[in-house]
Formats: C-alpha cells, structure tokens, sequence
C-alpha cells in the first residue's frame, strides 16, 4: 500500500480536526482524572478517618506516584508518538515494534521501582520530606502501594499504546474501571473492615491491577497488527527513539517530583518557624495540589488527544491540519483554566472542606495558598500542551526544554530562593512567577514554529 493511500484509508490524515480532538482528548481527559482520583478519593477518605497527618502522609508519599506517571509517559507517550509518526509515513511493519518494546518495558520499570522503595522505604520517605509525626503513617501505605507500581505503570503507559491504535474509549475504560473499583473499596475498607491506611493502599493495588489486565488484553488483539515474542523483546533501536520522543513529557513529571520532593521539605522547614507548624502547610499543599491537577487533567488529556492527529498529519506533510489541531487545543484549555481559576479564587475554604475538618490555621493557610500559589492558573495549559505538541511532530530536545521551563528551571530555583527573604509565603509566590514565565517562553517558541511551518 502506498503512502497516499494509507493517509487516505487513516480518519487522522481526512477526518474534520474538530471531531477527531474531541474523540481522542475526551477519552484522554478520562483517564487523566482517573489517575487523578485515584489519589483525590484516597486523600478524601483518609481525611475524614485519619484527619490532617493522614492528609500529610499521602502528599509524602505523592512523588513515588509521580516517578510511576514519569516512566508511563516516557514509554507510553514515546512509543504512541514513534508509532503514529511511522503510520503517517506508511511503515506499518516498523510501527508495531515501538508498542512491543514499550509494553516489556513498563512492566519491568515498574518491577525495578518496586523493589528500590521496598529496600529504602524508610530513607526514601524522610526524603520526601517526612515529619517524625507522619512517617508511620506514610510507609504503612507506601509500603503497600509500591507493589502496585508495576500495573500502575502498565495501565498509564497501555492507555497511550490503545489510543494510537485509534482506541481511546477503550483506553478510558481500562482506566475508568480500576478507578470505581478503588472509590467502592475504599470506604469498605477504610471504614467497614477500620484497616485505616492500609485499606486506602489496598484498595488502590486491586483497581490497579484489574486495570492492567484489560490493557494486556488489547494489546494481545492489537488492531495495527499482531504483536510477537519479537516486537516484545526490548531493541535500543527502537525504544530509545520512542523514549527520545517521551522525554519530553517524563520529564515534565520528574521536574514535578524533584520540586515535590523540595517543596514538602521547604514546607516542613519553614512551617516549623510559622505559626501553622510542620504538618498543617504540608497537608494543605498536598491537597491543593491534587486539586489543581484535576483541572490540570483537562489540559494534559486534549494535548495527549492532540499528540496521534498532530503526529500523523506531520508525518504526511499535511501542516495546515497541524496548525489547525494545536490552536484548537489551545483555546480550549484556555476555557478550562479560566474556569479553573475562578473556583480557586471564590471557594478555597469550600474546595478544602471536602478533604475533612481542620483547625481554623488550617484553614486559614489553604485559602492564602489557593488565592497566591495558583494566581496563573488561567495560562497554565500553554507550557504543557507546547511541550507535547513539540516531541508529537518529532523535535523532542525543544519538547524537553519546554517541560523543563516551569518546574526546574524557574519554580525549583524559586521554592528555595523566596522563602529566605519572605518566609514560608516566599513558597506560595514562586508559584506564579514561575507559571507566568514558562507560558511566556512556551508562547514564544510555539508562534515561531507555528510561522516557520511547512516553508
């Protein structure tokens, strides 16, 4: 088969841009609060059994979450990329070697990860920035969450391989499903069975693991084509140019743990020296976090929806439907992040409520944090969406420095710097400096390539 043909024959080289973003981000979008609920309905439970050292506990815990969402991208975004870039090219027998590899080596990532948090549990979680008070409460659920990394991994990663195989409700099912399966179990554990912690964790695992059996299924029927013993045996060839085009998004959410992992440290240091001590910026910040990434989700799902239109119409040189699919992502996150930047301003206190009662500095703490931290909500999706647009059509280094932009080179620099001069509120203010200059750079880099395009 020809290349005109097999663009002709694919609805992402024909099919209007509209209808194919809304059918490939909504099933993304899914999943992305999916992986968020996971934690949100956790957060939700143990805050109303545990209460505010519960909260703690699972915000010390968040960054193993975060390396498990790394590896994923990095294997699960890279391989769709390399995939939909040799589908649009017309080398459908090339193509299927970058899903085998990918899906081998998410399952032993996942092993490898497990295995470092059993052995250095305890190191790794003062690490993150333990309190004496929570640190009990973070291995016993770590300690039971790390076993599900494997088909955490495999579950996050699998839903990208789906998608590029023109599957996205497919790939939201699988996500949707460990996701109930975790919000039924919950509250029976935690609450009916008074298993506390460790009910939230095990409850987390089963979901997890039900997930990944549903993706290992679809990729046993894979509709490209049938997977081998030998697109399954990992080949640097091909998942080192897969992982070259998922850095940019793995790096992304390392940038994100290392500035986790900083920023509970920063917040237990400098909240000893307030007046709302250790534990109450820790728990708000975690949460506020989490609930800011629900609304975050909806960004990272339509650049995620974006990536296979923006791949294959790169690879058969159709730029004017590039252009068109990035800008029509764009201004819908837009929308999103304004919506998202009201409710933060208006309802802090009702936002915060949901997670379980607190002091009146508790309180008093989350609303101050809402209103400062998030300030740029609003341009929050232009970093994201420019550094996944970039590794889709194929030039990863400028994806890569774009998702380094927001959390290393300016919020990094910025969590450790304020707080000298300013206290624990330096924390909360390096937050918007750093939104405000990553969009900045991100805006910049996508208009000059968006111009040059095609020319």
């Amino acid at each position: 088969m020809s290349k005109e043909q097999m663009m002709n024959q694919n609805p992402l080289g024909t099919a209007p841009v509209g209808a194919l973003l809304r059918k490939f981000a909504i099933p993304s979008i899914v999943a992305m609060l999916v992986g968020a609920l996971y934690n949100i309905v956790d957060q939700i439970f143990i805050g109303h059994s545990i209460g505010e050292l519960g909260n703690a506990a699972t915000n010390v815990a968040f960054p193993l979450s975060t390396s498990c969402t790394a590896l994923a991208l990095l294997l699960g975004v890279g391989a769709a990329s390399a995939f939909n870039l040799s589908m649009g090219c017309g080398e459908k027998k090339k193509a299927l070697y970058y899903i085998g590899n990918a899906a081998t080596l998410m399952f032993v990532a996942g092993l490898l990860l497990c295995l470092i948090t059993q052995l250095f549990l305890e190191p790794l979680l003062v690490f993150f920035g333990s309190p004496d008070n929570v640190l009990g409460l973070a291995k016993e659920y770590v300690r039971i969450t790390s076993l599900g990394f494997p088909f955490l991994i495999l579950t996050t990663g699998g839903a990208h391989l789906i998608r590029a195989d023109g599957s996205p409700r497919y790939s939201m099912i699988c996500n949707l499903v460990g996701a109930i399966i975790n919000t039924i179990l919950d509250p029976l554990l935690i609450f009916g069975f008074h298993m506390g912690m460790t009910g939230a964790a095990v409850a987390t695992v089963i979901g997890q693991i039900v997930s990944s059996f549903m993706v290992i299924h679809y990729l046993c029927h894979y509709r490209a084509g049938t997977l081998t013993m030998e697109h399954l045996r990992p080949r640097l060839k091909y998942s080192g140019y897969a992982m070259s085009l998922g850095m940019a998004q793995c790096f992304n959410q390392l940038a994100m743990m290392v500035v986790q992992i900083v920023m509970n440290n920063s917040l237990t240091y400098y909240g000893a020296m307030s007046i709302y001590g250790e534990s109450i910026p820790l728990a708000c910040a975690g949460i506020i976090n989490k609930v800011s990434f629900i609304f975050f989700a909806f960004c990272i799902g339509i650049a995620q929806g974006m990536q296979p239109i923006a791949s294959f119409n790169y690879g058969a040189k159709q730029y004017d439907r590039v252009k068109k699919v990035i800008r029509l992502s764009i201004t819908t996150g837009l929308i999103i992040c304004l919506t998202a930047f009201v409710m933060f301003q208006l309802f802090p206190r009702q936002i915060i409520s949901l997670f379980g009662n607190g002091s009146e500095l508790y309180f008093s703490f989350a609303e101050r944090y809402f209103h400062i931290y998030l300030f740029f909500t609003f341009i929050n999706n232009i970093q994201p969406m420019s550094s996944t647009f970039f590794a889709a059509i194929g030039k990863p280094v400028k994806g890569t420095f774009l998702a380094l932009t927001r959390q290393i080179i300016f919020l990094l620099p910025f969590i450790v710097i304020f707080p000298i001069f300013m206290g624990i509120d330096g924390i909360m203010y390096a937050g918007p400096v750093a939104d405000f200059l990553a969009a900045l750079i991100a805006a910049t880099l996508l208009t000059c390539e968006l111009k040059k395009m095609g020319k």
